[in-house]
């Protein structure tokens, strides 16, 4: 076949050059005859079809130097339909027959809806020369370089010229969409913003029909809202109310997705003029239908609006009422499910969530349709760890809301909350006033007239210290107004104790006539936590919540870790908790008497047993007086008749986990003698408690408030008494005795010695017959009986080391303090076990002489338990097995200068030293703190 005929218009230069021609001579050039079109109709023709439509062709197109002559003929066109239009500004023009002779315009497409006189009698040769014009421009706005040089030789106004003047939808068309590529570039949407076309596209969208023009029209609003300041602009220039009303309209699915799409745009950080404009126009329904959609990205899109929607409170109650609640929490389950997306997709969804909560209707439909339940799972999940702030406050809209809060509670919500009080400050964005909920809405009092009803609001309000004085308040006021944020607290339980002033919640008495400013309650990430953790302690028996270990750890850590004076809130939750009768078996069961003493008393929180940790100690005195107020609290419940009968059943018939609980809490709450002799001593509490000592610990901090508890209960035992001493042995260790077993050693021993005692080692030790006799029974029948050894000069010692040997000869020979008991004993840190000392006391005992075991036990405790020693040697002691040095070990550990770490650490030792051989242990503890009952003889102490 042959191959087609070339012609002019495949040169670019020569479409190049009719463009050029055009712009410089006008539009209305001659035709030719033999094609029925001009020169320029056919460049333009190729221009578009052919060589900005090939690879590389915009680029070339722009190179040559196209877009200026190109500008300038959409300049002329747009001057020669704006000429006779000078009727006023944004006026259609009346006519525009002078730009050419030709007749009027065939009609082609679909009819517009709204055409003046000008736009209906527009040739067809300049509505066609139009046409292919801006779909070239159109075109090659596509690639940013044209846009940048489009905008370098003001084209812009022309465009928004033409979208005034020409109301003809194909133009339309392609002038809305040339826009909507230049608006692509900041500086172009900033221009067009600038140029007025935004009341020009508004109007397209409700003068056009055409699907095609529609979709041009709503991409350009699209990507004119590029910044919020331009989808402010937009809004309230009427751009959204339009688009909703076309979406109400059930279009075609092409200009749906649109629609969507450009009311996305519009809603990111939605603005009250948006709200209102998109809830006026019918869109929140059709959005909630969307959101069921079977095409994702209509789904998605409708989805994210609604949630984009919630930040504005008017819009909220009209949303659920159309279902969005239900949407919303939908769409977030599915997310988070096992199958859902990322955490970055579920924010919005999240933020919407909680936004909704503000509203009683819709925490009503929320509560519902398992709402509770997914914030629940928010907050547990650490991912969403960024979101914990925003969701805690979401639940304090359930504040007065009974069953969601049992529901909240059965749920676990109470130790999420005091986990949240030391937890990290989340990163969502703070909220503005349009956010607030729309229960209280914004009311404009045009006068100042003061009803009955606002004198007792104000009174209530200066009286709960929200006001100052009667200046401070308005008919205007609203909660969202007030400068405390959190709500009034009903009437606190006090303590009996006035406490000090730091615990005490600031109350300043008002009289008439006279305005006192209120102080102001911190409200940090914290508040609401705390608000919710106040909610729930005032229930009648708040001890299945509140008094638990994480609560209680969760309330602690923040009262002693927060970096400022901590909210009073904490302070007055804790105060009411120890005041409340029903929770003292709480506290006795979860060790929270213990937790109080440890933590706030004491100064060593959990973590920091068994590893003491750095903290600042400059709030350690007020930590210290708020625990001893609040055991002071407990102590007055225990000793009240409710109290004892708790106490008592708790011991006698409680659970055994129960007993020991009750053993050990007991000195921490119990200062009447009468109590604590009847509950530890004669109804066996103490020895519930020391039996528990060696199995496994019922709490991470067993030990140390065992030891911290036996220590409190010598101190009732023997208030004014210090620990009774070890008995002493002749002679001090610091002061050694003359030595009278040393003449035998010298080179001319005085007097002579007539025996001498063999080792293994083969080492013969001095010694006198008659002297070593008297020292011992053993010695007596050795060495003056019938044995063999009677007649020996030279007698055996089997089993003896030089240096287990050497005391027993100086305790032979009379020496008693004489130093020669420290010899076999090891420097501390090294072990016992196996040691000289240990075959010193074992040879000791075989040839009965407990006097030097008694030596040897002290020499001992004065090296391995000395006021220097540590902790580790208490076990190391203990395990030689002798029950003086139990004694010693268990004297040394409840003893009172200690700190409550070592005494911990010493217990832990003696513990781990025992094993399983409680006996001992037990007996050793028992003696050392019943030492001060009658001198030492107290009564006897029941199992």
């Amino acid at each position: 076949m042959a191959a087609a005929k070339p012609t002019p218009t495949d040169s670019l230069s020569f479409c190049l050059a009719q463009l050029m021609a055009a712009a410089g001579e006008g539009l209305g050039r001659g035709k030719d005859t033999a094609t029925n079109e001009t020169p320029l109709g056919r460049a333009l023709l190729a221009l578009r079809t052919r060589h900005v439509k090939g690879a590389g062709g915009i680029e070339r197109f722009r190179a040559r130097g196209g877009l200026l002559p190109l500008l300038a003929l959409l300049r002329r066109a747009s001057a020669v339909g704006h000429a006779p239009s000078q009727a006023g500004p944004g006026s259609a023009p009346s006519s525009v027959e002078s730009a050419a002779s030709a007749g009027p315009a065939p009609s082609s497409g679909p009819t517009p809806s709204v055409a003046s006189s000008s736009t209906s009698s527009l040739p067809a040769r300049l509505r066609k020369t139009l046409d292919l014009a801006l779909s070239i421009l159109a075109n090659c706005c596509t690639e940013g370089a044209c846009r940048d040089e489009v905008r370098r030789l003001g084209g812009i106004l022309p465009l928004v010229t033409i979208l005034q003047c020409v109301k003809i939808d194909s133009i339309q068309n392609r002038t809305a969409r040339a826009l909507g590529n230049l608006a692509m570039e900041s500086e172009s949407c900033r221009a067009i913003h600038s140029a007025g076309a935004v009341p020009l596209l508004v109007e397209s969208l409700a003068a056009c029909q055409d699907s095609q023009c529609l979709q041009s029209v709503v991409r350009t609003i699209r990507n004119l809202a590029d910044s919020p300041q331009h989808r402010l602009a937009l809004a309230q220039q009427g751009a959204v109310r339009p688009l909703a009303e076309l979406l109400a309209a059930a279009p075609d699915p092409a200009l749906t997705l649109a629609l969507v799409r450009a009311l996305l745009e519009l809603s990111r950080g939605c603005s009250r003029a948006c709200a209102e404009q998109l809830s006026l126009g019918g869109g929140l329904s059709p959005l909630v239908s969307l959101a069921s959609h079977p095409k994702k990205a209509v789904r998605e899109a409708a989805i994210l609006i609604l949630a984009n929607l919630c930040a504005q409170g008017l819009v909220r109650p009209a949303l659920g009422n159309a279902g969005g609640v239900e949407v919303l929490l939908g769409e977030l389950q599915r997310r988070r499910g096992p199958s859902g997306a990322g955490p970055a997709s579920q924010q919005p969804l999240v933020r919407a969530v909680c936004l909704l909560c503000r509203e009683a209707i819709n925490r009503a439909r929320l509560r519902d349709a398992g709402g509770l339940e997914l914030l629940m799972g928010l907050l547990r999940d650490p991912r969403a760890s960024a979101w914990h702030p925003r969701v805690v406050a979401a639940l304090v809209g359930f504040l007065y809301d009974t069953g969601a809060l049992g529901r909240l509670q059965a749920l676990g919500l109470v130790p999420l909350l005091a986990g949240q009080l030391c937890g990290e400050a989340g990163d969502d964005e703070e909220e503005g006033r349009e956010a607030a909920s729309w229960d209280f809405p914004e009311e404009q009092t045009p006068e100042r007239v003061e009803a009955g009803s606002f004198r007792s609001l104000r009174s209530w309000l200066i009286s709960e210290g929200y006001a100052a004085g009667p200046g401070d308040t308005s008919p205007d006021w609203s909660p969202e107004r007030c400068p405390l944020p959190p709500p009034p607290e009903p009437a606190e339980q006090t303590s009996p104790d006035p406490g000090p002033a730091l615990l005490r919640p600031p109350r300043t008495l008002r009289t008439p006539g006279r305005s006192l400013a209120a102080p102001e309650e911190p409200w940090g990430r914290e508040g609401p936590a705390l608000l919710l953790l106040s909610r729930f302690s005032q229930a009648p028996d708040p001890s299945g919540a509140l008094v638990t270990g994480p609560a209680l750890c969760g309330l602690l850590a923040y009262v002693t870790g927060a970096p400022g004076p901590p909210s009073p809130r904490a302070l007055r939750i804790l105060a009411r908790l120890t005041c409340n009768p029903a929770c003292l078996e709480a506290f006795v069961c979860s060790y929270g008497a213990a937790l109080l003493r440890s933590w706030l008393v004491l100064g060593v929180a959990p973590d920091d047993w068994p590893t003491l940790r750095a903290r600042p100690l400059s709030r350690h005195s007020q930590h210290r007086e708020l625990g001893e107020m609040l055991l002071q609290n407990l102590t007055v419940q225990a000793e009240s008749p409710f109290g004892v009968g708790a106490l008592t059943h708790l011991l006698l018939s409680g659970s055994p986990e129960d007993r020991v609980a009750c053993a050990l809490t007991l000195p921490f709450i119990c200062r009447k003698p009468s109590l604590w002799r009847r509950l530890l001593l004669d109804q066996g509490g103490l020895r519930v408690l020391l039996s528990a000592l060696t199995r496994p610990a019922p709490h991470p901090l067993f030990l140390f408030f065992a030891a911290d508890s036996l220590f409190c209960l010598q101190s009732l035992v023997s208030p004014t008494a210090t620990p009774a001493s070890p008995p002493a042995v002749p002679g001090d260790p610091e002061v050694p005795s003359p030595c009278l077993y040393e003449p035998l050693l010298g080179p001319a021993p005085t007097p002579a010695p007539d025996l001498h005692f063999l080792l293994d080692s083969g080492l013969r030790l001095p010694a006198q017959r008659a002297t070593s006799s008297t020292a011992s029974p053993f010695f007596r029948a050795l060495l003056d009986g019938s044995f063999a050894e009677a007649q020996m000069d030279l007698v055996p010692l089997r089993g003896l080391s030089p240096s287990a040997a050497w005391p027993i000869l100086h305790h032979l020979h009379g020496c008693r303090g004489c130093g020669a008991s420290l010899g076999p004993i090891p420097p501390p840190g090294r072990p016992l076990l196996g040691s000289e000392a240990e075959e010193a006391l074992e040879a000791a005992g075989r040839f009965l002489l407990p006097g030097l075991e008694e030596e040897l036990e002290e020499a001992v405790g004065h090296v391995h338990l000395g006021p220097q020693s540590g902790p580790e040697s208490v076990g190391e002691v203990f395990r030689l097995g002798r029950p003086r040095l139990a004694a010693h070990c268990a004297r040394w550990t409840l003893g009172p200068q200690q700190c409550p770490r070592k005494r911990a650490l010493g217990l832990l030792g003696l513990v781990e030293a025992a094993g399983k051989e409680t006996g001992p242990l037990t007996e050793a503890l028992l003696a050392v703190v019943m030492e001060g009952v009658s001198g030492g003889k107290g009564p006897s102490v029941d199992c």
